[in-house]
């Protein structure tokens, strides 16, 4: 397998990268643009772009942003009503996976934000039934929440004939450079059918398992370009805009909005997808099995390209991860009545055989990996960045309260005692130091 030299992502990313003469990748690359992009001009782009979609007569939403109980949706909301000045909507695709922190977070956040919020709850026993079949099809627990999430958002958008979505960040951009930050490209249906649904559309499911048909599947349904063309619905993201780094945001959101953190078991990562009790445990075991990599690879690889991180500490995070056996698979079993080595025997049939083979005795076994794939010490050398600061995650206070929890809270408490609605007035300012936005 071949690695970057520069960050420890393998050729064979999912989401396919392009290493380079000099054995960088593509993602590395388009991580540079941070760094020499003019952001405030950016960010003036931005503010020009949303006003055109402020509701004329002041009574409807000016946009959409899709919001959850973790990853960068403080940050996003706080941009868009505190810097942006905009009324948004908040749509919330429930994963059904959620952790208590999850749905505390949640409620944090309609209640700082003073935000009207929808949300959209699917059936457990659908969700169930169409676990197995993307397992089946995909060896993916979470094809549900991408197509959740990527089409909840677009629905409402048609429903509420609000034309205008804000998203956080493009992945493909942020991993593996797909896109240039110049392109500022946005949303489209064939970018989630190819790489967030894995080229799994559910009317494909459907022919394909014609039981699925007698379910309510229309949370997964992706609206007609009819529908969309008549709305005018766009979808932007934010990382365009600004320079986006998800570790200083979240601490600005801890700082002004006691945002929760939740330590992780796969990644040390304790910020990001604290709503899950599955992301970065069973699903990243899953992604593991199947690309030989996983989240403690992805959040090296961006402390890595942020300088907080040496690739060397990055591979020996790697080694504490990697090999680990999340608990929080039982919970997952029990929820779909299914045995371990039925859930394994489905993630086999989806192995990247140009990272795993069948050892001499019967075992899956590694090609290679990043924590023993050497490379030549000039290659390293000359990739290499100027290494900066140092990267430490923070805790906040919530772990006695969270001590039991092992089951998933599909609904939770709308609010939360003692939190209070933001000022705009006084945070409008507050924006991480790195972003590049002026202070204004």
């Amino acid at each position: 397998m071949i690695y970057c030299a520069r960050c420890l992502y393998p050729k064979n990313h999912p989401l396919n990268l392009i290493i380079d003469k000099e054995g960088v990748c593509s993602g590395c690359r388009v991580h540079e643009e941070k760094d020499y992009l003019d952001w405030d001009e950016k960010f003036e782009r931005l503010r020009q772009l949303t006003d055109r979609y402020r509701s004329k007569s002041g009574k409807n939403y000016d946009c959409i942003v899709p919001v959850s109980g973790a990853r960068d949706s403080f940050f996003t909301v706080h941009v868009v009503k505190n810097i942006l000045k905009l009324k948004p909507l908040l749509v919330q695709y429930n994963q059904h996976y959620n952790t208590q922190v999850g749905i505390r977070n949640l409620a944090y956040l309609r209640i700082v934000f003073n935000c009207d919020m929808i949300a959209k709850v699917v059936a457990p026993q659908t969700i169930q039934t169409l676990n197995k079949t993307t397992l089946i099809e995909r060896g993916s627990m979470y094809w549900h929440c991408l197509a959740g999430k990527s089409t909840f958002p677009v629905q409402s958008a048609v429903f509420y004939k609000i034309p205008l979505i804000i998203f956080s960040v493009h992945q493909g951009i942020d991993q593996v450079g797909m896109f240039s930050h110049l392109d500022e490209v946005e949303m489209t249906r064939k970018y989630r059918t190819e790489h967030d649904l894995l080229n799994l559309e559910i009317e494909t499911l459907i022919h394909k398992h014609p039981h699925l048909d007698r379910l309510n599947l229309e949370a997964f349904q992706y609206p007609d370009d009819r529908e969309i063309q008549a709305v005018g619905v766009r979808g932007i993201y934010l990382n365009n805009f600004l320079r986006w780094d998800s570790k200083e945001q979240h601490e600005l959101m801890i700082d002004l909005y006691q945002y929760e953190t939740k330590n992780q078991f796969r990644t040390f990562d304790n910020y990001n997808d604290v709503d899950c009790h599955h992301y970065s445990g069973l699903h990243d075991l899953i992604k593991f099995m199947k690309y030989g990599y996983g989240k403690a690879t992805d959040h090296a690889c961006r402390e890595i390209r942020l300088k907080r991180m040496t690739r060397e500490d990055g591979i020996k995070m790697v080694n504490r991860y990697r090999d680990l056996y999340p608990p929080d698979i039982d919970l997952f079993l029990e929820w779909m009545d299914m045995g371990k080595d039925e859930l394994f025997e489905y993630i086999d049939q989806h192995r990247d055989k140009e990272i795993w083979h069948i050892n001499e005795n019967n075992n899956w076994e590694l090609k290679d990996c990043v924590t023993k794939h050497h490379l030549e010490p000039k290659i390293i050398s000359d990739a290499r960045l100027v290494y900066q600061t140092n990267c430490e995650f923070r805790k906040s206070n919530n772990e006695k309260i969270d001590i039991s929890d092992n089951s998933y809270t599909i609904i939770g408490r709308g609010f939360i005692d003692g939190k209070k609605s933001s000022s705009p007035m006084t945070n409008a300012v507050q924006m991480p130091s790195s972003s590049g936005i002026s202070q204004r």
